[in-house]
């Protein structure tokens, strides 16, 4: 199972980015419902869940990024994307995404013990 982030880069305050996620090696009856998300951890902090789709389809979001940001997947491409609209400085972090083959649902989609699978991470930071 592999996970590679694109997408990051350096925007202003009020701009935009997508994140993708390809993941590679889910295949097989056990990938069916997989729980995915997407992590980020900013310099001196915890890596934190900002979004997620649990094994049920239903998405999550941490309350600082709810109305900005929105978790999508493409199953058919094995991909998952992050839109990321009013981007703000407090928004600089680097990003991951995560997968795991087992059910997760609701809130615990959001928490780092529902995964076993991680991207290397992609960079976003938001300045003027």
């Amino acid at each position: 199972v592999q996970l590679v982030e694109s997408g990051g880069g350096s925007v202003r305050p009020g701009g935009s980015l997508t994140l993708s996620c390809a993941a590679s090696g889910y295949t097989g009856s056990r990938y069916n419902r997989p729980c995915m998300g997407w992590f980020r951890q900013a310099p001196g902090k915890e890596r934190e869940g900002v979004a997620a789709i649990d094994s049920d389809g239903r998405l999550s979001y941490a309350d600082s990024v709810k109305g900005r940001f929105t978790i999508s997947r493409d199953s058919a491409k094995n991909t998952l994307y992050l839109q990321m609209n009013s981007l703000q400085p407090e928004d600089t972090a680097m990003y991951y995404c995560a997968a795991s083959a087992f059910y997760c649902s609701g809130w615990y989609s959001l928490t780092q013990s529902a995964y076993a699978d991680w991207g290397q991470g992609t960079q976003v930071t938001v300045s003027s």
